[in-house]
């Protein structure tokens, strides 16, 4: 089984791209059991952000990595928290939590009616065979939604408890793991990846 590992320090990451490579023969390692240190996310795009943090874990392990940069954009806040998403609420605390992130998002639209609170997440993960790859892969993935009212469910991380899927009747916190990872963003850009690295 090919070991490759996955730059990121969110746990909850980790066990959603483990959970989908698990049939591919492809074993997903943590950058923490290389005690990795995590990398200043200095760029102002996902992709920027996602090779920075791909070179760095390469560069530490030695071995071939994927690194994810994800976000939520949301149209009545122009974009944001985009490539901030995970540290949104640092103006009022130094390490805001989910609860934090998303309390101050809920915040920001509560005047803003319904059908203005289109939303998506973004994903993109880069694949590099080591830190000096000249043509790393990178696969981009989009799942569209809404911002709901109040938070709703207990599964997932992040802002799936107030992403609602309309279709569904139902916010990302609420769906089976199932089926978050074939509609979700992250799955969408895996599933990509994946083609690509079993057919390379």
């Amino acid at each position: 089984m090919s070991k490759i590992v996955l730059a990121t320090g969110n746990q909850g990451k980790v066990k959603e791209l483990a959970s989908l490579l698990a049939t591919h023969q492809l074993e997903i390692v943590p950058q923490s059991d290389f005690n990795v240190p995590d990398v200043a996310e200095t760029g102002t795009t996902f992709v920027e952000n996602a090779i920075i943090k791909a070179r760095h874990a390469a560069k530490i392990t030695g071995l071939p990595t994927i690194a994810d940069d994800s976000g939520l954009e949301v149209d009545a806040l122009n974009g944001a928290p985009g490539v901030y998403s995970a540290r949104y609420a640092s103006d009022i605390t130094e390490n805001p939590s989910d609860d934090d992130n998303t309390n101050k998002l809920l915040n920001a639209l509560k005047d803003t009616p319904d059908e203005q609170r289109s939303a998506r997440f973004h994903c993109v993960l880069v694949y590099m065979q080591h830190e000096n790859d000249p043509t790393p892969i990178i696969c981009h993935g989009v799942w569209q939604g809404s911002i709901s009212r109040t938070k709703q469910g207990d599964q997932g991380f992040g802002y799936d408890p107030i992403f609602w899927q309309s279709d569904l009747q139902l916010s990302s916190a609420q769906l089976p793991r199932e089926l978050k990872n074939k509609l979700s963003h992250r799955g969408q850009a895996l599933a990509k990846l994946v083609k690509k690295l079993t057919t390379a």
